[in-house]
């Protein structure tokens, strides 16, 4: 396998089907925009360093054909959707844009308010993206997590409304279950789920990807490089910013840390006995799932993006696969993706 020029435009890709009216062609890569304000530590706050730095990243994507751009109301909060808007003015016909709605946070502190799917909350959350975003239609919109105290029927015929209506083009479920997922087709054609996964994240494949490949809907994987775990550049969780969540993921804790480190090491090996970088290795694994799986890896630093996007031309054999496959076994990882996985795959 090899890798490209980082000048090498970025191929597309067909998320959701023709068949079923979904169809939608993005970028093979996409970039997520959430830790250019959340979650990771630092964050780019509007006329800092930070958001020049995080603004010229989103620019290089799109240079680099890498134009399907993934963000969310509840970054920030609030923050992100303003962030993308910034970096895509003047370039908004090169860009897919996807944000979601439904993980309700308080304006003034942040606090996580629940998960909302009620039909007004919708509405109102779709009109203040756009609003933030400063365009006039979403690409692609997502209900970010389910609420189980609303039908999905309900939320989602409200979310079909903004399409009649013009704001929204597509639409998509986050860590939806597989009887959800059917119930939200047959209320209105959904174009992508978006999901966890990647060499350490895999439980997409037993019961969702066949539900999605049944109903001609594209896979989005976020975090396919195990929140930075397989590049193999993070080696203590110590050395993590204080405020960066990942040193309360349970993945990052104690023993579960250590063995996963010395998964990814095996993958580092790998790697470099290709001549490419373990992240880029990880990235090619899931590009090879499928032509209708689009990751979107996420990063700060213009760097790293390039590193990510040289990904796309990276081709496996079926013994490259074989390797990854034996050097992290599904069931090796050790701990849950999140701390609490109690609004995960309903």
């Amino acid at each position: 396998m090899t890798t490209t020029s980082i000048h090498a435009r970025t191929p597309t890709r067909t998320l959701g089907s023709a068949a079923n009216g979904t169809a939608l062609q993005v970028s093979a890569l996409g970039l997520g925009c959430m830790g250019m304000s959340d979650f990771y530590g630092q964050s780019s706050a509007a006329g800092s360093a930070a958001e020049t730095d995080a603004i010229a990243t989103i620019r290089r994507a799109l240079d680099l054909g890498v134009t399907f751009l993934d963000t969310a109301d509840m970054y920030g909060p609030f923050t992100n959707e303003t962030l993308v808007g910034k970096a895509i003015a003047g370039r908004r016909d090169e860009v897919v844009l996807a944000t979601k709605f439904g993980i309700d946070r308080d304006p003034a502190s942040g606090a996580r308010r629940g998960v909302n799917g009620r039909p007004e909350y919708v509405r109102r959350a779709a009109d203040a993206s756009l609003q933030r975003l400063g365009v006039d239609h979403i690409d692609l919109y997502y209900q970010h997590r389910v609420d189980p105290n609303v039908p999905i029927e309900d939320t989602v015929g409200a979310m079909a409304e903004l399409v009649a209506a013009g704001k929204v083009r597509h639409l998509g479920l986050s860590e939806a279950g597989a009887a959800t997922i059917r119930r939200a087709h047959a209320t209105a054609p959904i174009t992508a789920l978006e999901t966890e996964y990647s060499l350490w994240s895999r439980d997409v494949e037993g019961e969702i990807l066949p539900v999605l490949r049944e109903l001609g809907i594209g896979l989005v994987p976020y975090s396919p490089l195990g929140r930075g775990f397989l590049t193999g550049t993070i080696t203590s969780a110590s050395a993590l910013a204080p405020d960066d969540f990942r040193r309360s993921n349970p993945r990052f804790q104690g023993d579960a840390f250590d063995a996963n480190l010395a998964l990814v090491a095996r993958v580092r090996e790998l790697a470099a006995a290709k001549g490419i970088t373990a992240g880029q290795l990880a990235l090619a694994w899931v590009l090879a799932q499928g032509d209708d799986v689009v990751p979107i890896p996420g990063t700060k630093r213009i760097a790293y993006l390039e590193e990510n996007a040289a990904s796309a031309a990276v081709r496996l054999s079926a013994e490259d696969l074989a390797a990854l496959d034996a050097a992290i076994p599904a069931s090796a990882v050790v701990g849950d993706r999140y701390g609490d996985m109690s609004s995960i795959g309903r």
